[in-house]
């Protein structure tokens, strides 16, 4: 489905990154594995890609940091000449009451998960529009949509991105590049193994499905969204909750 595609997974050393990265060089694509502080992890997914018979390199960089992108984007097309895929992953959480939230963390989770793919979707469409070809895909959440106790900064960081996404979805379609999101649930990672068993279970209790999803499934929707198959899909946000927003 992806064969001669070259696609850029920030993020992809563990969790969902690394599934949708696994899913992505199964099917072809020769992938870019991006980590900024676990390097361990990143060799691993790469590693298993090989193992599979797959393409993919590792690449470093602070997506906070416009510098850092840009480096890391010119590194890529100086290398392969193209990025066709863009899945901007890298997130992370910084919970907390909104009263005892400092600016920091506040800044941090902003930083990252919104200013982070506002840079990496910077640099990666300049050589997208050349080519007049492209997709990117943004890791929202359901958070950004209902919002969550707790994660007011995480909730806003994901809203912002959703509506970069559609955004973009209508500046860039002229040059034929579609930009989607996905916004899961509670998804079976390591970061939701550190939630207590008690919130575990009040969650699944919210769930139609009656169970977490597996980062697998996440990666199944942004292999439709990368392929061909979504060809006439841009601007959408496509929940994957078992149905806790419904």
């Amino acid at each position: 489905m992806l064969k001669e595609k070259v696609a850029l997974i920030t993020g992809a050393s563990g969790g969902i990154g690394r599934a949708v990265a696994i899913k992505l060089a199964e099917n072809g694509a020769t992938v870019i594995v991006h980590y900024n502080g676990n390097k361990e992890k990143a060799e691993e997914t790469v590693k298993y890609i090989e193992y599979l018979g797959g393409k993919a390199i590792l690449k470093k960089a602070d997506v906070s940091d416009s510098e850092s992108c840009k480096e890391m984007v010119e590194e890529i097309i100086k290398e392969f000449g193209k990025i066709d895929i863009l899945v901007n992953n890298a997130g992370i959480t910084k919970d907390g009451l909104f009263i005892k939230m400092s600016e920091r963390d506040f800044d941090e989770v902003i930083d990252i998960n919104l200013k982070g793919s506002f840079n990496c979707s910077k640099f990666a469409s300049r050589y997208m529009m050349k080519k007049r070809s492209g997709n990117i895909i943004n890791m929202a959440s359901i958070s950004g949509i209902i919002g969550n106790a707790g994660q007011v900064n995480y909730s806003a960081s994901k809203a912002g991105l959703i509506g970069m996404t559609k955004a973009l979805a209508k500046e860039l379609s002229a040059r034929n590049i579609r930009v989607n999101a996905i916004a899961p649930g509670f998804i079976e990672t390591e970061m939701t193994e550190k939630l207590s068993e008690k919130i575990r279970e009040e969650a699944v209790k919210q769930i139609p499905l009656g169970r977490f999803g597996k980062a697998e499934e996440v990666a199944n929707v942004a292999l439709f969204l990368a392929s061909e198959q979504s060809g006439y899909i841009t601007g959408q946000v496509i929940r994957i909750d078992g149905g806790i927003v419904i």
